[in-house]
C-alpha cells in the first residue's frame, strides 16, 4: 500500500506493518522542508492515526546523501508580517506534534546533513539512528540565520539532551558528527550506512521508548537557583560573542526558558511568535541574504567557459601561505601535492604544517590514523623545480617581489604543460606585471588567499586582461574544491579585499595618533561587529606587511591611501606584531586567555601620543567605516568587483565585515545611500579630502538608487 503526497513524500505499509515514509523531493539534490507540503504530510498523518494495524514507522529520505538540510529558507522572503512567519512555524510545530504524539515507535533513519527543520522532525520522532558517514551531521543552525529553530526545536532539545548541552547547540549553530550525537543523546544509535534501515526496522517494531529523564530534573533537580546560573552562563557566553548585535541569540535563551518555566504549550507558543519577529528583523534579512549570495555562488564558473581538469597541484614556497594551500589542496580538494622550496627546511615546514593540523582532526576522532597517513602520502615536496614538470596548477606562494615572481613564471612555463595554469598569492602586486614577459599569458591568474588559509573563508581569483575564460573558471572550480568562496576582482592594486581595508585601518592608526587609546578603538569596532579591532588586526596581518602594501596603494590610487607616519617607529623598535610578540600589544605564549595579550603602553610614548579621549564608541567606528564604504562603492564604479552581491561576499568573508549588516552595500542601502554621503560630508569638513564622497555614491544619492534595488 502507497500514498503519494505530492511526490516529495511516499508512504509505505510492509507485510510486518512497520510503516515508511520516504522524503525525497523532487528536483532538488538536497530534502527541504517547505510550506506547501503542510497539506501533503497532513493527508499522510491522518492515514496513520486512522490505520490500527500500523505497529511502528519509520522515516527516512530517499536522497542518496542527505536527511533534510532543513527548511526552505526561500518560503521566509514571501512573508510581509510577523504574523504570517509566526504561522509557518506554528504549522511545522502543528504536524511535528503529531508525528510525536501517534501511538506506535516512530524512528528517524538519518544519512546525511539533519540540519534545522531536519532535526526538528527527527526530534519529534521516538527514537533516532544515524550513520557513521563523515558527511552526517547534526545541527540547529538557525542562528546563523539570525533565526531560532521555529517547529520544536527550542522545546525537545532541551528536554532530550538538558539545557547546558542544548543551549550550547542552539546558540552556536555547531554541527555534531553522528558519534559525538550519540554521546550527547541527541541520536540512540551510531552504525554503518549498510545497516541503517535495518536497524530503524528493528527499532520501530519494540514499544515507544519511555522517557528516563524529566524536564526538571535535567535542571538540577528543579532548583531556581542551579537553572538561572545555566542561563545566566550561557547569556554572559552568547553576549560575549555577539556583543548585543545578533538578538536571535536573545530569543533563544528567553523562549528556552519560558518552555521550562511555563510549560510546553507556552514554549511553543513563544517559539513560533518569537520566530516571527526574528524573520521581519533587518539582522535576519541580512544575513539571509548571505545564504542566497553564497548559494548562487556555488552555481557560478567566474566566467563563461567550462573548468578544465585537474589531476596534480604544485605549490611554491614552503611557508606560511605555500603551507596552508598545499593543505587545503590536499586534504580539502583531494588532489595529490608537490611543493618545491629553495630549502629542504621549507619541504619539511609545509609536511609539518598538514600532519599538524590532520592530527588536530584525528585526536578529535575527526579522521583515522589510517585517513591521516593516506592524506599525507598525497603530500610531498622537492627543492628541484623539475618535480612540479608535471603539475595542471601551479599555486606561487613566493616574496612579495616582482622580479622574483618573473623568474618562478619563466621556470614554470619551461617545465610545465602548455595548458598548466600558473596561479600567483600576490597580495599588493598587480597580474599583468607578473605576467609580462610570459610565454603564456592566458595561463596566468591571481589566487590570493587569505592568512590563516585552512580557516579563511575568501579566496580572490584575479585575471588580467589576457586571462583565458577556461584559466578562470579552472581556479573557481578549485577554490571550491578547496573550501573556499572565491570571487573574481579586477587587477588593480590591493585588488578589492585589501583595498577597502587600507583606508579603513589607516583611519584607525589617525584615530590613535590623535589620542584615543588602543583599547578604545578595538572595542569601538567590535561592538560594531568586526571579529577584532583594527589594532589587533595589524598585529595579527604584521606591521611590516602594512608597511609594504602601503606606498603600493598610495602610488597606485592616490594620497588617500597614504598611511600615518606609524610604521617606521614601530618597526625600528623591532614591532611587527604577534609574530615577534609585540606590536601594539604584547603577547606572551605563556600565558592564557586576557592576559596573553596586553596593550605596550610603550606604544604611546615611542609614536609620541597624549592620550586625550574625545570620541565615543560609536564616532570611532562610524569614523573607520565610513572610509571602507566609501571605497568600496569606487571598486563597483571602476569594476574591481563585478556585483555588489560579491563586494558584499568579500567584504564579510575576508576582512569579516559584520554578517548581520549584510556587507558594505547592503548596510548603505539599510541606512540610506544620502545618509551616507551626508556623513561623509560632514567628516570631510572636520578631517579632510580623504573623506570627499566618491562620484558613485554622490549620484545615487541624487537620484534615489540603491545598490540593492529588488530587496
Amino acid at each position: 500500500m502507497t500514498t503519494d503526497t505530492h511526490q516529495a513524500f511516499h508512504l509505505t505499509v510492509a507485510d510486518n506493518q512497520i510503516a515508511w515514509l520516504t522524503i525525497d523531493v523532487p528536483g532538488e539534490s538536497m530534502n527541504t522542508l517547505q510550506a506547501s507540503f503542510v497539506e501533503g504530510v497532513s493527508a499522510v498523518l491522518d492515514q496513520l492515526e486512522n490505520d490500527k494495524s500500523v505497529k511502528g514507522l519509520v522515516i527516512h529520505s530517499g536522497k542518496p546523501d542527505n536527511f533534510v538540510a532543513g527548511a526552505d529558507v526561500r518560503m521566509l522572503e514571501a512573508c510581509d508580517s510577523a504574523e504570517q512567519a509566526r504561522d509557518i512555524a506554528a504549522q511545522g510545530q502543528t504536524l511535528f506534534s503529531r508525528i510525536e504524539r501517534l501511538p506506535f515507535h516512530v524512528v528517524a533513519a538519518i544519512h546525511g546533513p539533519c540540519l534545522g527543520g531536519g532535526l526538528e522532525l527527527a526530534l519529534a520522532c521516538h527514537s533516532r539512528v544515524a550513520t557513521d558517514w563523515e558527511k552526517t551531521r547534526l545541527g540547529l543552525p538557525e542562528v546563523q540565520l539570525g533565526l531560532l529553530p521555529g517547529s520544536g526545536g527550542t522545546q525537545r532539545l532541551p528536554r532530550l539532551i538538558g539545557v547546558p548541552d542544548a543551549l550550547d547547540m542552539m546558540l552556536t549553530g555547531k554541527q555534531l558528527r553522528a558519534k559525538k550525537a550519540k554521546k550527547l543523546g541527541v541520536i540512540d544509535d551510531c552504525v554503518p550506512d549498510t545497516v541503517l534501515l535495518d536497524v530503524a526496522e528493528q527499532l520501530a517494531q519494540k514499544s515507544k521508548p519511555k522517557r528516563s529523564r524529566s524536564w526538571q530534573s535535567w535542571m538540577l533537580n528543579g532548583n531556581a537557583v542551579g537553572r538561572n546560573i545555566v542561563f545566566d552562563q550561557a547569556g554572559k557566553k552568547a553576549r560575549a560573542k555577539t556583543r548585543g548585535n545578533y538578538p536571535a541569540a536573545d530569543a533563544i535563551l528567553s523562549v528556552v526558558k519560558k518552555g521550562l518555566d511555563k510549560g510546553l504549550k507556552a514554549g511553543f507558543e513563544e517559539e513560533a511568535r518569537q520566530f516571527g519577529e526574528l524573520v521581519m528583523t533587518s539582522e535576519s534579512k541580512a544575513l539571509r541574504s548571505i545564504f542566497f549570495a553564497t548559494t548562487a555562488m556555488k552555481k557560478e564558473n567566474g566566467a563563461d567557459a567550462e573548468p578544465g581538469d585537474i589531476s596534480r597541484i604544485g605549490v611554491l614556497g614552503g611557508g606560511l601561505m605555500g603551507a596552508g594551500i598545499a593543505h587545503v589542496s590536499v586534504a580539502k580538494a583531494g588532489y595529490p601535492v608537490r611543493v618545491k622550496d629553495v630549502s629542504e627546511d621549507g619541504i619539511l615546514n609545509a609536511l609539518r604544517y598538514s600532519y599538524k593540523l590532520l592530527d588536530k582532526k584525528r585526536k578529535r576522532k575527526q579522521l583515522s590514523k589510517a585517513e591521516l597517513q593516506a592524506t599525507m602520502m598525497q603530500l610531498s615536496g622537492d627543492t628541484q623545480a623539475t618535480t612540479l614538470s608535471n603539475s595542471d596548477v601551479v599555486i606561487e606562494a613566493v616574496f612579495e617581489d616582482l622580479s622574483l615572481k618573473h623568474r618562478m613564471v619563466e621556470e614554470m612555463e619551461s617545465i610545465t604543460e602548455k595548458n598548466a595554469i600558473f596561479a600567483t598569492n600576490t597580495s599588493s602586486l598587480p597580474i599583468h606585471q607578473i605576467a609580462e614577459g610570459s610565454q603564456r599569458p592566458e595561463n596566468i591568474v591571481g589566487l590570493h588567499y587569505f592568512s590563516p588559509v585552512e580557516k579563511m573563508p575568501l579566496v580572490e581569483v584575479i585575471p588580467h586582461k589576457n586571462t583565458s575564460d577556461q584559466t578562470i573558471s579552472t581556479v573557481v572550480k578549485l577554490a571550491r574544491q578547496q573550501g573556499k568562496t572565491p570571487i573574481v576582482v579586477g587587477d588593480s592594486a590591493g585588488f578589492y579585499v585589501n583595498r577597502i581595508l587600507a583606508p579603513y585601518m589607516n583611519e584607525a592608526a589617525r584615530v590613535l595618533l590623535a589620542g584615543e587609546s588602543i583599547e578604545h578603538i578595538d572595542t569601538a569596532l567590535l561592538d560594531f561587529g568586526f571579529p577584532v579591532g583594527p589594532i589587533t588586526l595589524l598585529d595579527e596581518v604584521g606591521i611590516d606587511i602594512g608597511a609594504k602594501i602601503a606606498p603600493i596603494l598610495t602610488k597606485e590610487l592616490g594620497e588617500r591611501f597614504e598611511a600615518p607616519d606609524v610604521f617606521d617607529v614601530l618597526l625600528n623598535d623591532d614591532r611587527k606584531g604577534r609574530k615577534t610578540g609585540k606590536g601594539f600589544y604584547r603577547y606572551d605564549a605563556s600565558k592564557k586567555g586576557s592576559k596573553a595579550k596586553q596593550v605596550d603602553k610603550k606604544v604611546y610614548s615611542l609614536l609620541n601620543i597624549t592620550l586625550n579621549a574625545q570620541l565615543s564608541g560609536h564616532e570611532v567606528a562610524q569614523r573607520c567605516a565610513l572610509m571602507m564604504l566609501n571605497e568600496a562603492a569606487r571598486c563597483l564604479d571602476e569594476g574591481v568587483i563585478r556585483s555588489a552581491r560579491d563586494g558584499d561576499i568579500g567584504a564579510i568573508f575576508g576582512i569579516g565585515f559584520p554578517p548581520f549588516l549584510g556587507g558594505p552595500f547592503r548596510y548603505m542601502d539599510h541606512i540610506g545611500i544620502d545618509r551616507v554621503v551626508n556623513l561623509l560630508n560632514e567628516h570631510q569638513n572636520r578631517y579632510g579630502e580623504r573623506f570627499a564622497p566618491c562620484e558613485r555614491l554622490t549620484v545615487m544619492a541624487k537620484e534615489g538608487q540603491v545598490f540593492y534595488p529588488e530587496s
